[in-house]
């Protein structure tokens, strides 16, 4: 009797096994870092300026002439003169997060040149400078500009800012330099000085300087609403001025 039962079987005979047994894929949670690794931008930017005494000019409007002989032999560019801003950009600031401000801002000044805009920039920002009051001759005393036209952060800017004295009528003229943008200082705030010294000197050369004075600009009213100068058309940016802050002539009160 034949053992079959112990005969090897035929593995091409015996259908395939199918694994059925299931595969779990295991998903593990993401680890935070101990530390944030971040990317960090910074901006600096340096704005600085001087502003000399006050000297006191007794020509009456026939002073405003003689700002711009005052930075004879110092300016590196066109001498420009800038002149009070009328009651129509009363508002104008050169800070691009108020809009509107920053839109008179550059109605008001688009006029002149880069150099004169820069320099507004700086010495607004820093208050040296205040044109609701001020008449600004302004020039580069030192430096160099960019291919825009623009002083770099190490050039020197400014020349001579005037107001009429409310209780004399008499102008009032300081010397006014700046600097500034991205960049270190250097010894920028030494060569500031020294051109302030030259402009005072030259304002104090004038025939009709009458000596230092202090400096007290007059201060807006809250109204901010004045007078229109019978002279000139001028509309004044403060309701108790006496003299008209461009051409100096006494306002009529009514």
């Amino acid at each position: 009797m034949p053992l079959d039962f112990l005969k090897r079987k035929n593995t091409a005979d015996e259908p395939a096994r199918v694994d059925a047994a299931p595969t779990t894929t295991t998903t593990s949670g993401v680890t935070l870092p101990e530390e944030v690794v971040a990317q960090e931008f910074q901006l600096k930017l340096y704005y600085a300026g001087k502003t000399s005494e006050g000297v006191r000019l007794s020509a009456g409007p026939q002073a405003m002439a003689e700002l711009p002989s005052m930075l004879v032999g110092l300016a590196k560019s066109e001498i420009e003169v800038v002149e009070p801003l009328a009651i129509e950009f009363s508002q104008a600031t050169p800070t691009i997060a108020r809009p509107s401000e920053a839109m008179q801002w550059l109605n008001a000044h688009h006029v002149h040149s880069p150099i004169t805009r820069h320099a507004l920039v700086v010495l607004e920002s820093l208050d040296a400078v205040d044109l609701a009051f001020d008449t600004f001759v302004c020039t580069m005393l030192d430096g160099e500009v960019d291919t825009s036209g623009y002083p770099e952060y190490n050039a020197v800017v400014g020349g001579v800012a005037s107001h009429w004295d409310e209780a004399t009528g008499d102008m009032i003229c300081r010397a006014v330099v700046g600097w500034g943008g991205r960049g270190v200082r250097g010894d920028t705030d030494r060569i500031g000085a020294k051109l302030l010294a030259g402009i005072l000197t030259n304002i104090l050369a004038n025939q009709y300087a009458m000596g230092l004075t202090a400096v007290e600009r007059p201060m807006p009213a809250a109204g901010r609403g004045g007078l229109v100068c019978a002279h000139c058309g001028f509309a004044s940016a403060h309701e108790r001025a006496f003299y008209c802050p461009k051409c100096g002539m006494r306002l009529l009160r009514g």
